[in-house]
């Protein structure tokens, strides 16, 4: 399923004073200011080391099948993804729903109504996602995504405020959350490997796969 993203163009420039959250485990969120970081840190959150190596293996023999079906893009239909291959699903094996059960138990409030099929994008190397807003129409106030095959920079982007930015690193194995603010007035994007670097850290990135799962409006 194709989501509809509106994608906003924005100049992004580094900011001379970077300030830092920690996960417990590693630092994996720096910000435009200590300001932005203390007012949208509790709304950003990254657990590094969400999965096992074999939990990560489980997952990719599910989605590599049906992926290995359909080929890489690079015209996504509202210009906002170059490289991807993407599909959904609504059926998982037991091992694989263990893991979603996990995911959806942290990411989402008790009683939350979720979005049934979950979004798998895979982008290739070369590929990466523009910044852009989720419909409202269709996402609620949360997302919940696991980072399979590589490590990547998300960069989210204050819409009204270019200058104010947050970067995350999302490491292999890791689950990324998005709630309120950080959903609704943030783009978020994946950032080209050769413009990964995270607080002036080169990232290497390679093929990404991402499990996505979502609550619905309301």
């Amino acid at each position: 399923m194709k989501w509809l993203l509106t994608v906003l163009k924005q100049s992004y420039k580094p900011a001379v004073y970077i300030s830092r959250v920690s996960s417990g485990r590693a630092d994996v969120v720096v910000g435009s200011n200590p300001e932005l970081v203390r007012a949208v840190g509790s709304q950003v959150e990254v657990r590094t080391g969400f999965i096992s190596e074999e939990e990560e293996a489980a997952l990719l023999r599910e989605l590599e099948p049906s992926l290995k079906r359909k080929r890489y893009e690079f015209d996504h239909w509202d210009d906002a993804i170059h490289g991807y291959r993407e599909t959904e699903r609504v059926q998982w094996g037991a091992a694989c729903e263990e893991i979603l059960s996990r995911v959806r138990s942290v990411a989402f409030a008790d009683g939350s109504s979720l979005l049934g099929p979950v979004h798998v994008l895979d982008l290739d190397k070369a590929g990466y996602i523009k910044p852009h807003v989720d419909s409202v129409k269709f996402c609620g106030s949360t997302i919940a995504g696991l980072s399979l095959l590589s490590d990547s920079i998300m960069r989210l982007v204050r819409v009204d405020a270019p200058s104010e930015w947050l970067d995350l690193l999302l490491p292999r194995r890791s689950l990324y959350i998005l709630r309120d603010k950080a959903r609704y007035d943030f783009t978020h994007e994946i950032l080209k490997d050769e413009e990964s670097v995270f607080n002036g850290q080169r990232v290497n990135r390679e093929r990404r796969i991402s499990v996505i799962c979502r609550n619905l409006p309301g």
